[in-house]
C-alpha cells in the first residue's frame, strides 16, 4: 500500500495530466473506472478509496502496471473525520483533485416494513452522506482553480421506485438531487456535474445470486462511459446518463 505522506504536494501550474479521486475503488465498478481511466489516459494520478486496503492494493497493482501514477487511502468515507484526513492526505501526495468520482455505496434488499433503522442509516450514509461529505471536502479546490469534473454514481433507482429497496431508492434520490444543486452552483465556475444512472451492473456482490452474468451489463462497460464523458470537450456537460441492460431491468 503506497504512503499517502511519502511524496510532497506538486504544485498546480506543474500539473500535466488530472488527478483523479474515485471512492469505492477496491472492486467492481470502481476498479474497472480506475482500470480504464489508467489504460487509456498517460501518465494519469489516482487516489484511490476504499475500506479494504487489501482490495484496493489489488486495484492500484493493475493500474500502475498501466502507467498510471497510484496511491491508495483505506478510509471510510461516511465517518466525517477520516473524510478530513483523507482530505489533507490526497492533497499533500498530488495536490488538487481535478476529478473527483464518487462511487462508494451500498445495497440490501428488504421490504419497507421490515428494513431496520439501524440498515437504513447504514445504506444512506454509505451511498449519499459519503457523496456528500467527498465532495464537499474536494470541490472547493476545484472551484478555485475553476476547472474539475464531478460524477456522483446514482442509479436507475434513483430515478423510479424499486420494491424492496426503500433505503437504497432513499439514498439514489438523494444522491441524484444532490447532483443537481451542485451543479446548479458550481457550473459558472468551471466545474462540470454528472450524474449516472446504472442500471444492473456485474459486480462480486451479484455472486451466488443465480442471475447469469451474461444478462447484466459489465462493469468495463459503465466504467468506459465515464472515462468517454470525460473526455468531451470543456464546453459541453452530460448532466445525467442512464445506462440499462440490453434485455431490460431484472
Amino acid at each position: 500500500m503506497t504512503s499517502p505522506l511519502s511524496t510532497p504536494p506538486a504544485p498546480l501550474a506543474a500539473k500535466k495530466t488530472p488527478v483523479l479521486l474515485i471512492t469505492g475503488a477496491s472492486q467492481g465498478i470502481g476498479a474497472a473506472i480506475a482500470q480504464v481511466f489508467a489504460a487509456n489516459l498517460p501518465g494519469v494520478r489516482l487516489a484511490l478509496v476504499a475500506r479494504n486496503a487489501e482490495n484496493l492494493a489489488v486495484t492500484a497493482h493493475t493500474c500502475t502496471v498501466s502507467g498510471a501514477t497510484v496511491a491508495t487511502f483505506p478510509c471510510d468515507v461516511t465517518d466525517e473525520a477520516a473524510v478530513t484526513t483523507l482530505a489533507a492526505a490526497v492533497g499533500q501526495r498530488f495536490g488538487t483533485v481535478d476529478v473527483l468520482i464518487n462511487n462508494a455505496g451500498v445495497f440490501v434488499a428488504a421490504p419497507f416494513v421490515e428494513t431496520k433503522v439501524a440498515d437504513f442509516d447504514r445504506i444512506v450514509a454509505a451511498n449519499l452522506r459519503s457523496a456528500f461529505l467527498i465532495t464537499q471536502a474536494f470541490v472547493p479546490a476545484m472551484i478555485a482553480q475553476k476547472y474539475g469534473d464531478v460524477f456522483f454514481m446514482s442509479s436507475i433507482a434513483g430515478l423510479g421506485a424499486y420494491p424492496n429497496s426503500a433505503a437504497y431508492c432513499a439514498a439514489k434520490f438523494g444522491v441524484t438531487g444532490l447532483a443537481q444543486v451542485l451543479r446548479a452552483e458550481t457550473r459558472e465556475h468551471g466545474v462540470r456535474v454528472c450524474c449516472v444512472h446504472p442500471g444492473a451492473t456485474w459486480s462480486p456482490s451479484w455472486s451466488g445470486s443465480g442471475v447469469a452474468e451474461e444478462r447484466i451489463m459489465p462493469a468495463a462497460d459503465v466504467a468506459q462511459a465515464f472515462f468517454d464523458i470525460y473526455k468531451l470537450g470543456r464546453r459541453t456537460v452530460v448532466e445525467e446518463i442512464v445506462l440499462r441492460p440490453q434485455l431490460g431491468d431484472l
